[in-house]
This record gives C-alpha cells, sequence and structure tokens, in this order.
C-alpha cells in the first residue's frame, strides 16, 4: 500500500521536481510525458523547473531542428513531444479521439472532417499555413471553418516554429510532419500496438504508480483499452489508501516519503497539476482547488510548490515574478520561495 506522500514524492521524483535531472529537452519531452503547451511558454518554464541548467534556447533550438515537434496529441491537446515518440503516440490515440470528438460535433458527419482534411493536406504540400490561410481555404470550398480544428484528427500536422516558442507563442502555423521531421514518418497501422505500449510505460515513468482510469484520463481513450494493455506489461502493482489497484514500472522511483521537496515554479496547464496523478498525490489541497482551476479561469493560474503541494500562484509585474501565497508560510519557505521567484525572474529576462 502507497500512502498519498509516498504517491507524492514518487510524482515529484519523476517530474524532475524533487531535484533537477540534466538532460536534453527531447530527452526530457519524453521522461516527463510530453510538454502540454496550450501556451508555448508554460513548456520553457516547466523545464526550467525541472532540467538542470535549462535554457530557453536550448527548447525553442530542438523545436526549430525538429528533435521536438509541438502537435496534438493526447487529449487533443496542444504537447511537446519528441520526434521518435510524435508518430506511436499519435497512432495510439487518432481512432478513439477521432470517436469522442464526433460525439462532440454531431453537427457535421465524419465524411465531412475527412473532406477538409484532404483539403488542408493539399494547401500544406505548397508549404506551411496559418490557420487563418487554412481556414479560407476551407470557406473557399465551400466548408464550414469550424471544421478546421478536427482536420488534425485525419491529417499529420504539426506546428511550425518560431510559431509556438517563447517569443512567438501564438501556435498558429501549421505544417505537414513529414515536411519538418526528416525521414518517413510511420502509417498509423504499423505502430498502434506499439505506440500503446510506449504512450503506458511513458505515462508511468512520469506520473506512476498509476490507475488504469489515470492513464486512460491522460492519453484519452477507453479504460478498456489501457487495461488490455497493462495486461502485456511486466510491472509492479500496489494499493493507494482506497484501495485502488496502481500500476508501475520495474525499478521506477520511489523516493521515502519524508524527503523534502524544494519549491519549484509551474505554468499553465502544467501536467503535474492535472489529471487523476495529481489527486491522487495531493498536489493541489481541496483548499486551494477552486484558486488553481475556475471556469473563469480555463487556462489554469501559474503556481507556486511548497512541500509538494501547491502554496500559491504567481505572475509577472513590471518583470518580475510575484508570489500570491494562498496559505501562511514559515519564514524559511518564505526565503525560498522568495530565492526561486529570482531565479525564475532572471530565467524570463535571460
Amino acid at each position: 500500500m502507497l500512502a498519498r506522500e509516498a504517491l507524492n514524492r514518487a510524482l515529484l521524483a519523476r517530474q524532475g521536481l524533487l531535484e533537477r535531472v540534466r538532460m536534453s529537452p527531447e530527452r526530457a519531452v519524453e521522461r516527463f510525458g510530453g510538454l502540454q503547451t496550450q501556451y508555448a511558454p508554460s513548456g520553457y518554464v516547466g523545464l526550467f523547473s525541472r532540467v538542470d541548467g535549462f535554457v530557453r534556447d536550448d527548447l525553442t533550438a530542438a523545436l526549430t531542428s525538429g528533435r521536438v515537434v509541438q502537435a496534438w496529441v493526447m487529449r487533443c491537446t496542444i504537447h511537446m513531444v519528441s520526434r521518435a515518440d510524435y508518430a506511436p503516440l499519435t497512432a495510439a490515440v487518432r481512432l478513439p479521439r477521432r470517436g469522442y470528438w464526433m460525439r462532440l460535433h454531431r453537427t457535421h458527419p465524419e465524411e465531412r472532417f475527412v473532406e477538409a482534411s484532404a483539403l488542408v493536406r493539399r494547401r500544406l504540400t505548397d508549404g506551411p499555413a496559418t490557420q487563418a490561410e487554412l481556414t479560407a481555404a476551407l470557406t473557399d470550398a465551400g466548408l464550414d471553418r469550424a471544421l478546421f480544428p478536427g482536420t488534425q484528427l485525419w491529417t499529420d500536422m504539426v506546428r511550425i516554429p518560431p510559431a509556438g516558442t517563447w517569443h512567438k507563442p501564438r501556435a498558429h502555423v501549421y505544417g505537414l510532419a513529414g515536411d519538418l521531421l526528416p525521414g518517413p514518418v510511420p502509417e498509423p497501422g504499423d505502430v498502434v500496438a506499439a505506440g500503446e505500449e510506449l504512450l503506458v510505460r511513458r505515462y508511468l515513468r512520469a506520473f506512476g504508480p498509476a490507475a488504469a482510469t489515470d492513464v486512460a484520463r491522460y492519453a484519452g481513450v477507453t479504460v478498456g483499452t489501457i487495461r488490455a494493455v497493462l495486461s502485456r506489461l511486466d510491472l509492479r502493482r500496489f494499493r493507494d489508501e482506497e484501495g485502488t489497484e496502481l500500476f508501475d514500472l520495474p525499478r521506477a522511483p520511489l523516493p521515502d516519503p519524508r524527503v523534502p521537496a524544494p519549491v519549484r515554479f509551474l505554468s499553465n496547464f502544467d501536467a503535474a497539476l492535472l489529471l487523476g496523478h495529481a489527486s491522487r498525490a495531493g498536489v493541489v489541497p481541496a483548499e486551494c482547488r477552486d484558486r488553481v482551476f475556475h471556469r473563469s479561469i480555463p487556462q489554469s493560474v501559474p503556481t507556486v510548490l511548497v512541500d509538494g503541494h501547491v502554496a500559491g500562484s504567481w505572475r509577472v509585474t513590471d518583470g518580475r515574478v510575484v508570489v500570491e501565497p494562498f496559505t501562511q508560510l514559515s519564514a524559511r519557505q518564505a526565503r525560498e520561495v522568495d530565492a526561486e521567484a529570482e531565479r525564475l525572474t532572471a530565467f524570463r529576462e535571460d
């Protein structure tokens, strides 16, 4: 049985939030289960808090060279993933994502999405295009511009830098994956099973130990699909305090729950705060939840972790990182928060 604090420290360790790790951006996005980046600078702040010696140009260079790719992957959500992971992870979630999308958009039959996707692909064979240009191509052909987001489920489409980087955070320029990524992009049918297994391993390495439902929510696929994949893998099994069965990779880190956790700053949409693993590990205390996630702030707020739990939010005012504590901090904790805020300010000014 793993108590909540044990799961908390396991999550922090695997996310590089217990101790920063030294690795390249492409290895980092693999280790941390992808970076959720509807707001591109969140990925940069996420790596600042997780990777020792990270500077902004490291990630921008990886995106520009195609070593890190930004596209719809898990949950129909923009993620930064490595070039090697893009094809198998996309293939693993493609069909379930289409089903989900069609249930949400019943006014348009699937044939319309297929037609719109073919048009978008033809347009992108001439080179990258902005979202405005692609939606204009749809309307010129007599198709509803609202079809455009869903075309990403029928087309291997990626964001093209410098769009979606620190200095140009709006990821609104698109290109075909095969044009950005050297070498062929494997066909989905060739990699679905392997992609599902890679997805589960990536999740457990980044967020485990976890329940089958946790993995399913992260991926945007059914629990039945995940249970089938789990049955094929050689895994450790645990239970949490409520008796839920948890799965984990062999030899994945399980730190002592009494290990001190340093102050860390996280940005909008950081995956360490989202989904089942965050609830199971108690990262966001119940009394703080409405101050982090609310209908009036759908992007979530940038947060401060103190001893492995959300203890405040932060914002940038006149170029400096300013913290709003949610709870009373000790004098030592306040000094650590101030010191980390200074480091983040310097990182933003770099």
